[in-house]
């Protein structure tokens, strides 16, 4: 994949069933660039995510990937257009190993494509042989995490990565995000740690029961703004 293309979302309307949830969000993630999506718990963070990535049917509104327009795409078309997607609930495929929730996906078993990623949670490439099932709730949000960064698209959404996880490998989570948003892939994150937030984002939105309510550029004092806003 290039990292050429933005992915734009203009007035998105969804839910679950005859249930809406999101109510007119418009957002956009350009190549290279970091966009947070953050709020109180309950407040749509996750259905937003899943409508993006065709999890949930929208009711109204546009996603577009490029001039592709996704809409009525499933999943697993989006993913091939080059949309990754780390999920907050059910991340890895407990009954199998690691080393196969990694290769899953692929036609041939090779690790390499982790190196780096080994290189900064090396507890994986230990534990390639154990049951992702008997891994921490931090652990499998690593193996989530390392299994979407590694994938060769140009986005790639990341729903609560650092939940469970230990600042240590938050800080390395951060690291790989910015290395690659400098290469040019463009990353959009639902995120309650306002510090991760603070660290990586180019822009960030806050929602409040499915609308969005603030956003805010990145950059010095975004933690500030961002807890002012929550906690109103």
């Amino acid at each position: 994949m290039t990292g050429s293309r933005s992915l734009a979302i203009d007035k998105l309307s969804g839910g679950y069933g005859d249930i809406t949830v999101i109510r007119d969000v418009s957002l956009t993630v350009e190549p290279g660039k970091v966009v947070f999506v953050t709020g109180r718990n309950g407040v749509g963070k996750t259905t937003l995510i899943k409508l993006i990535a065709g999890q949930l049917a929208a009711q109204s509104g546009n996603i577009h990937f490029g001039d592709r327009d996704l809409r009525a795409e499933p999943p697993h078309s989006r993913r091939a257009a080059g949309i990754g997607y780390a999920p907050q609930e059910s991340v890895v495929f407990d009954d199998l190993s690691v080393r196969d929730n990694l290769t899953l996906q692929y036609r041939d078993r090779d690790l390499a494509r982790y190196e780096a990623l080994f290189s900064s949670f090396p507890r994986l490439q230990e534990r390639r042989a154990q049951r992702a099932g008997t891994l921490s709730g931090g652990e499998k949000k690593i193996l989530s995490f390392c299994r979407a960064v590694a994938e060769d698209t140009d986005i790639v959404m990341l729903d609560e990565p650092t939940e469970g996880v230990q600042p240590e490998n938050i800080e390395r989570m951060a690291s790989h995000v910015a290395t690659d948003a400098a290469q040019g892939r463009g990353f959009l994150i639902v995120e309650q740690n306002l510090g991760f937030a603070e660290r990586l984002a180019d822009h960030t939105h806050v929602l409040d029961h499915g609308i969005c309510v603030f956003d805010t550029p990145g950059g010095p004092g975004l933690r500030t703004r961002l807890a002012e806003k929550l906690a109103l």
